[in-house]
């Protein structure tokens, strides 16, 4: 039920090996993530599901497709069994799932199928055996007398073999299987039998924590290849995905093993407001469609007759429309199979809007002009999680209205204006030599702190930043204080930079845009003064931001304490720094620092679509951000560099033409109203 167009061309991945992607899928746009863990303590599981009531709330609320369980994490199967009639729930009244199929398609409604993988309940009781064992030979996960179905499968044992294939395969044989979402899929560092003897069999030492973790996440890879391989002999069109949580460059070596991207990221639910962003913007560079996922709960999954800011869930949905990703809401169906109404009423008054927005959005592809370096690529195999640094420069470029993606080693630099490196990205004598010749092609980079210097952080890796490494910072806090190519926006004093930075030399030919000065003496218990920190002493130090042609380098981990306290001198430098190598970005915006703005084309249809959004999360509870009113801003300017004339500009879908002026390459014009989301197209 998907439309699909002709795979792209192989592409190369880390290690040479060639990489050839499925078929390319156009998810919809509008999906439901039903989810239905249910208890067998609980009775007359079903008993109250009404197949047309069913999909008439779904389709009333504009609903086009439904990701909807076979089985659960209690270990239960939902639909009619032969293979397993143990697992069938045993206080199911019908044969749910079938049921739920065909009243979704019937009313053209997209039903991918729910298979729980990594945790399951009634197999962890049965077969200990299966389970991820840690390195101290304990069963990872939930204790036995805990409530929680925490207990990790794993996918190197036989269970694959004797209980995950066959469930799939039942699936395959008997339900018309639009797609299969394969929940709970995340490398393991596992200490079993099975795992101990396959890195034994490979000459690998099981007793080392770096070789248990890389062969965890080969073990998941190949179980990845293995899956898929394996559904495609019974299907060859379903949609396959397999969840962690997050989607980063781990997941490139395996990138065929997909046919599209879910980007669960419940702000409420650990992921806050900054994961979702930095993730789409890596992950839509992967050549796969996308879908961002949030939740109606108000906090995170299992929460029952709560429903999320009607505000919230207008930001989270438009702003994967923003980011080029498809919508996903997370909601899960009453065990007796009651679907309520209210949800659904306020998933409909935002789904509603999504469905008016999609002519805006369909086909619609990313124009950016920076290339953020992942700090991912080189933080382990960590199954998910946002490194500080990826927080904290997501942060600047988004409050800065900056165009940018997240990238790896492998990506195409020649697509970027600039580079940016965020505090942490060694560079190798490859890496070196690729961005040597990225800069003599006229492209810029801006390093940060360890980012341009070898992995073991003795010597400089990018000779093209103009500096000699002498070792740590001596100091610190030290303190900045910007020369007049850098300090717009900023006081003519010094800036304290909290935290430890390196200490360098500038080469011949490389301009200081900012000294460092030191304080009288570090904060010991034998000489400190005041509260936090020893003031300066006046006495210059070391370079803290230097220029070589269009090479900046910071000395500070300015993302890592943007992500950590937000100083705003530290934004304003980097901003600063940045428009030195790009005094003309792709987009200005005339308007706070809490509004986002992003830049999509759709060349088919000879335009281009500006997404201004503007939400304000507050932390309301000490739990996680909340956001409850549309706070409307008036009279944004915006100015956008576009590559040819443009005809009209006009705010979508409501067809309102807003004057507009063009020279030197830009258009420019006026919104009288922002009122939470809106879409301005550049017509050529």
């Amino acid at each position: 039920m998907s439309r699909r167009t002709d795979a792209p061309a192989e592409s190369v991945l880390p290690g040479g090996h060639k990489e050839k992607k499925m078929k390319k899928v156009d998810l919809r746009f509008r999906q439901i993530h039903l989810d239905f863990h249910t208890s067998q303590m609980i009775g007359g599981i079903g008993a109250k599901f009404n197949p047309d009531e069913y999909a008439s709330v779904l389709q009333k609320a504009h609903v086009d497709s439904v990701t909807t369980f076979a089985r659960g994490h209690h270990g239960y199967i939902y639909f009619n069994t032969r293979r397993f009639p143990e697992r069938r729930h045993p206080n199911l009244q019908l044969n749910l799932l079938k049921e739920q199929i065909k009243a979704c398609h019937a009313r053209n409604i997209r039903v991918p199928i729910y298979v729980t993988v990594q945790w399951d309940h009634y197999t962890a009781d049965r077969h200990p055996d299966w389970l991820v064992v840690t390195e101290q030979g304990a069963i990872a996960g939930t204790p036995p007398y805990q409530p929680g179905f925490y207990r990790t499968m794993c996918v190197n044992s036989p269970y694959v073999d004797e209980l995950l294939k066959p469930h799939v395969q039942e699936i395959l044989e008997t339900l018309p299987t639009d797609g299969f979402f394969f929940d709970i899929v995340s490398p393991q560092s596992c200490s079993c039998w099975h795992c101990r003897q396959g890195m034994l069999a490979e000459g690998l030492d099981p007793s080392d924590a770096e070789t248990r973790v890389q062969y965890g996440v080969r073990v998941l890879n190949d179980f990845k290849r293995d899956m898929t391989k394996f559904v495609r002999k019974f299907n060859k069109d379903c949609t396959i995905f397999y969840n962690s949580g997050h989607v980063g460059p781990r997941h490139k070596a395996v990138a065929d093993t997909y046919t599209h991207f879910e980007l669960e990221s419940l702000p409420s639910g650990g992921w806050g407001y900054i994961h979702f962003p930095a993730t789409i913007r890596y992950a839509r560079t992967l050549g796969l469609d996308c879908m961002g996922m949030t939740g109606k709960f108000h906090t995170a999954w299992g929460d029952f007759s709560s429903f999320k800011n009607e505000a919230a869930l207008q930001f989270e949905c438009f702003q994967m429309l923003a980011l080029n990703a498809k919508c996903s809401i997370g909601d899960q169906l009453h065990p007796t199979g009651k679907i309520c109404k209210a949800t659904y009423n306020l998933i409909g008054s935002v789904y509603g809007e999504v469905e008016k927005k999609e002519p805006w959005c369909t086909g619609a592809r990313a124009v950016v002009d920076i290339g953020v370096m992942s700090p991912e690529e080189f933080a382990g195999a960590a199954p998910w999680g946002i490194p500080e640094a990826t927080i904290g420069v997501t942060r600047m470029l988004q409050e800065g209205a900056q165009q940018f993606d997240f990238i790896d080693t492998t990506s195409d630099f020649s697509k970027y204006k600039v580079l940016v490196l965020p505090d942490v990205i060694p560079v190798s004598e490859a890496l070196n030599a690729k961005l040597e010749k990225y800069l003599a092609g006229g492209g810029s980079v801006i390093a940060t702190h360890c980012s341009g210097l070898t992995a073991a952080k003795d010597a400089v890796g990018l000779k093209a930043l103009g500096i000699k490494l002498k070792g740590e910072a001596p100091f610190s806090p030290d303190f900045i204080t910007p020369g007049k190519k850098i300090n717009a926006g900023l006081p003519a004093a010094e800036h304290v930079m909290y935290l430890k930075g390196m200490e360098v030399e500038a080469r011949p030919g490389t301009v200081v845009l900012a000294e460092v000065t030191v304080p009288y003496f570090n904060r010991t218990w034998e000489h400190f003064c005041s509260h936090a920190h020893t003031p300066s002493s006046g006495k210059p130090g070391y370079p803290g931001i230097v220029k070589k042609g269009n090479a900046i380098y910071f000395a500070h981990p300015i993302f890592a304490q943007y992500g950590k306290n937000a100083p705003l001198w530290v934004k304003k430098l980097f901003l600063n720094a940045l428009a030195l190598l790009l005094p003309e970005p792709l987009v200005r915006l005339d308007a706070p620092s809490s509004a986002l703005a992003t830049l999509n084309e759709q060349p088919a249809e000879k335009r281009q679509v500006l997404h201004l959004l503007h939400y304000v999360p507050e932390r309301r509870g000490k739990d996680f951000d909340v956001i409850e009113d549309v706070i409307p801003i008036f009279n944004v300017k915006a100015s956008v560099r576009v590559p040819r004339k443009v005809k009209s500009v006009v705010c979508v879908p409501q067809q309102v033409p807003l004057p507009f002026e063009q020279a030197g390459g830009r258009v420019e014009f006026t919104l009288p109203k922002l009122d939470g989301h809106q879409m301005i197209a550049l017509n050529f």
